[in-house]
């Protein structure tokens, strides 16, 4: 994927990047008190949240998918896991500084972390992934049915507790700043697969290869900046947070 970039995904990506940054600076707004928003209740930030992590997550299992079809190594996609995995032990130490009592320690780096291997094993599962996908999404629901309906007590916990709650079968979610467990999301890095490869048949059955999504030549201005952006998601998600925190403390200081 190296020689090759794919515009449109290049751009959702950095779309989903710009949306998370204006939803975590008021959200770094809200916890200093500069404005007062309840983003665990309130369906207009819960829903954005769902959005925003959704797309990322789409936009990862469509990348594997490239770089499985562009035949990359297993040695280079382990050195790319080494580094989300990497992020998401830096986001746990960070997290639990800022928020001992609930901090990260299986968000969206740490599900991509796993979601990534299962997506590696099953990218050439073809069009399965797309009924894969809607069963690792209604899983969720189903397993909060059961167990509120069949189970009891100790085994509830369980699968509430961090032991088991990576796996996303729960019946209350836990209190943590970020939450993305296996299920549902592995479903939407599955249809981000199942997609890539719908849009390589067409491409195929046209003779043109990927070349109809290249960059540069498709996108507007806009468009070519997100994509741009896009291809150093993880970098700028790693960079994003402390620059907020401190414009907010900037300001914060300011209003005394």
């Amino acid at each position: 994927m190296n020689s090759q970039r794919f515009a449109l995904l290049d751009a959702l990506r950095g779309l989903a990047m710009v949306w998370m940054t204006v939803f975590h600076f008021v959200f770094d707004l809200n916890h200093a008190g500069l404005v007062k928003q309840d983003f665990y209740r309130d369906p207009f930030w819960t829903w954005q949240r769902v959005v925003i992590v959704s797309l990322f997550l789409f936009c990862a299992g469509f990348g594997q998918a490239v770089a499985t079809a562009q035949g990359q190594s297993w040695e280079r996609f382990w050195k790319r896991w080494r580094q989300v995995a990497a992020c998401a032990l830096l986001v746990s130490a960070g997290s639990w500084l800022m928020y001992p009592q609930t901090f990260i320690y299986f968000g969206v780096l740490h599900g991509m972390a796993l979601m990534l291997v299962v997506v590696r094993l099953t990218a050439y599962w073809g069009r399965w992934l797309w009924l894969l996908g809607a069963l690792a999404v209604a899983s969720k629901f189903i397993a909060a049915y059961a167990l509120s309906v069949w189970a009891r007590g100790q085994f509830i916990e369980l699968f509430n507790s961090p032991v088991l709650n990576w796996l996303g079968w729960i019946t209350q979610k836990p209190i943590t700043e970020d939450y993305a467990p296996l299920f549902p999301w592995l479903g939407v890095m599955w249809w981000g697969v199942a997609t890539e490869g719908w849009l390589l048949s067409r491409t195929k059955a046209n003779r043109s290869g990927y070349a109809g999504m290249a960059l540069p030549r498709a996108l507007p201005k806009v468009g070519r900046a997100l994509a741009v952006l896009g291809r150093w998601s993880l970098s700028y998600y790693m960079v994003h947070q402390p620059v907020l925190i401190a414009m907010v403390m900037g300001l914060g200081w300011l209003k005394r």
